[in-house]
């Protein structure tokens, strides 16, 4: 008898089972977030990753691409727009490279590809670097610029996935970030917490732009002269100039969607808009070392 009791109940069992409505998948929620209500995105830490190389680097699909380091609200999209624009460069949204991940299962497919030597780290290097060739593809265009404000926190890791890698650092006056940031839709932040957060980015900023060859690019230049700022650096890419390049709303620029870059009126308008001055603005002494550095002071 205990054999069919337990028989009935199974039978019940995958009854109830079969007759539940089916469960919703993640991602499968209207528009496609994967978040349920009261979730939110995991932000990335923002500080610098440290890397440890333990196999070769296998060889590279792009071998030169450009990434601007720039800090949040810097104007980088503005730039991504105006390079964009140009016949033979590639700048699309943010890639956020530094959080796309490789997952390996320990005892099989880590073994597998030790046999091969690759790692989880030289295996991200191939996804990243797929990517980037996988975008060249489908422009039609030759030269890849990434312009995430999270690459200032990898740095040294894109210089050693791409050896033959071009950088361009943006910079803005400290408080055109700063104020950017005060501005941002629903900030709820102090001052204080604004300046800290600029801070983190402009620290590893310096220190890149201290270490490695690169062109580095004002905002408040970029905005003034457009033209012979962008032919400087056209002539660091070493590609002709285009004047096209200087009517960004003329070409596509994909999407304006969250997290992917600037979404504001002003860079919505397609047109380049004077930047804020901020000369008569006195820095507490931490932004002033950073306005210093970089000739605002």
């Amino acid at each position: 008898m205990g054999v069919v009791h337990k028989g009935f109940k199974r039978r019940a069992r995958l009854l109830r089972e079969a007759l539940r409505p089916p469960r919703q998948l993640p991602g499968s929620e209207q528009g496609g977030s994967g978040l349920t209500e009261g979730q939110k995105a995991r932000r990335p830490p923002k500080r610098t990753q440290t890397v440890d190389y333990n196999v070769p680097a296998v060889p590279r699909l792009v071998r030169s691409p450009v990434f601007v380091i720039a800090p949040i609200r810097s104007g980088s999209t503005l730039l991504r727009m105006l390079l964009n624009s140009h016949s033979r460069i590639r700048a699309p949204h943010e890639l956020h490279l530094r959080t796309i991940e490789v997952a390996l299962t320990p005892g099989f497919s880590e073994t597998s590809m030790q046999e091969l030597e690759l790692d989880k780290v030289e295996l991200e290097h191939v996804l990243w670097d797929r990517i980037l060739h996988l975008e060249l593809l489908r422009s039609g265009k030759d030269i890849i610029v990434d312009k995430t404000p999270g690459n200032v926190f990898i740095w040294e890791r894109l210089r050693y996935v791409w050896p033959e890698a071009k950088f361009l650092f943006m910079l803005r006056h400290p408080e055109g970030v700063v104020s950017s940031l005060q501005k941002r839709k629903n900030n709820t932040a102090t001052r204080e917490s604004l300046e800290a957060t600029a801070l983190k980015y402009f620290k590893p900023l310096e220190q890149a732009r201290t270490a490695i060859g690169g062109l580095s690019v004002r905002y408040e230049e970029l905005t003034a002269k457009p033209e012979a700022v962008t032919r400087e650096i056209c002539a660091y890419l070493g590609v002709e100039w285009e004047p096209g390049m200087l009517e960004y709303g003329r070409h596509d620029q994909g999407r304006f969607a969250p997290n992917l870059g600037d979404r504001s009126d002003t860079i919505k308008s397609g047109r380049i808009q004077a930047a804020r001055t901020f000369d008569d603005v006195t820095l507490p002494p931490k932004l002033a070392k950073y306005a210093a550095a970089w000739g605002y002071q």
